[in-house]
């Protein structure tokens, strides 16, 4: 494969890089509560947008994995991913670091964030 070649290029992948990361910076995250709500948030579509609720009224629509607002993942980006809201390691990453501070963990959130 291309680039690190330890993680595919999938979402599998995606989430398993995105834990290594965050075990560096003791980001809490299981797997599986991860991808419960990727796929609510997103149904695996790193491409996602969101262009219809109130975020994306004010136009800062959420995107990505997990449906991350520019505005929190500039808060919450974490250093060592890419500086860009819709790279799934980022997204998840990113996300699962505000989720961390807001809620404990990413496996606490069982609806829209």
């Amino acid at each position: 494969g291309e680039g690190k070649g330890k993680y595919a290029d999938n979402l599998d992948g995606w989430i398993r890089e995105a834990r290594a990361v965050m075990a560096k910076h003791d980001i809490p995250g299981s797997y599986d509560g991860i991808k419960r709500n990727i796929i609510r948030e997103s149904a695996g579509d790193p491409d996602a947008v969101n262009d219809w609720d109130i975020n994306a009224q004010k136009g800062i629509p959420s995107k990505g994995l997990l449906q991350v607002i520019q505005p929190t993942f500039d808060q919450y980006h974490v250093k060592g991913t890419p500086d860009d809201l819709t790279d799934p390691v980022a997204n998840i990453v990113a996300a699962c670091n505000y989720a961390a501070d807001r809620y404990g963990s990413m496996d606490n959130v069982d609806s829209a964030y």
